[in-house]
């Protein structure tokens, strides 16, 4: 069932937005060479300490996993497209990172992801991430009242598959709120003018992974989370949570 957000339920999914971006932004600031995923993972749990949040992800059991989530982010590197559990693995030169993170406030989840690369970047990473990000511009700029969820699905897909990148199917936005992961499910492939209308209220999660190798096959890591590209390419993945409001998106998880 699709739950539309009051404008009290928003301000208090922004405060969350505000501490998914904070710590977003602090694992981005202390990634360097040499620094491990765990060391991260610290870094984000510390910034849920000082706001008074809790974490979306860690304990999170999803049907498709065959253990609970371990950690408070997710963290892909290189050829790892999504759900990376944080390790011991220190960054190197060149690394491409996705770190995933979701914080929840008085009872309200807010959902982030942001990709970079660690040192000194090639083209193809670059112009990789450049292209997810205008996938998610995109795709926010179609979250407004009159469109369909096909729209936004669309504005997506149609920019990574101009690139010629893979994308993973069945892996997608969501719906956000209470739960982290609410109806509607949010496709990266869609038919403009399908699916569902977007109302004011409605809240979801905008998130583009596109795979460099320009195939869609990925496989799961013996751990039962971590999706990685069959062709091992790299991958890029990048997240807001956004509002659909009378005025147009408003996103929820910026700084």
């Amino acid at each position: 069932m699709v739950e539309l957000k009051t404008e009290t339920e928003l301000a208090v999914m922004r405060e969350a937005g505000r501490v998914v971006a904070t710590a977003l932004a602090a694992c981005r600031e202390k990634a360097a060479v040499g620094v491990s995923l765990l060391e991260l993972d610290t870094i984000a749990a510390d910034v849920l300490t000082d706001f008074g949040a809790t974490s979306s992800f860690q304990h999170y059991h999803p049907r498709f996993a065959p253990t609970p989530f371990p950690a408070v982010i997710c963290a892909s590197v290189n050829d790892v497209i999504v759900h990376g559990i944080p390790s011991g693995y220190q960054l190197r030169d060149g690394d491409l990172v996705s770190i995933d993170f979701g914080a929840c406030v008085d009872g309200f989840h807010g959902d982030a992801a942001i990709s970079f690369v660690v040192g000194e970047a090639s083209p193809a990473d670059l112009a990789l991430i450049s292209t997810t990000q205008q996938a998610l511009d995109a795709g926010i700029a179609a979250a407004r009242p009159g469109n369909r969820l096909g729209d936004v699905s669309h504005a997506v897909g149609v920019i990574g598959r101009a690139a010629g990148y893979g994308i993973p199917e069945g892996f997608g936005g969501h719906g956000v709120g209470r739960r982290m992961h609410e109806d509607p499910s949010v496709p990266n492939e869609g038919r403009p003018g399908r699916g569902l209308p977007l109302r004011p209220g409605l809240v979801i999660a905008i998130e583009p992974m596109f795979m460099a190798g320009g195939k869609d096959p990925f496989t799961t890591d013996d751990d039962g989370w971590a999706l990685r590209t069959a062709d091992r390419s790299r991958a890029a993945h990048i997240e807001h949570t956004v509002a659909v409001t009378p005025d147009g998106p408003r996103v929820l998880t910026a700084l």
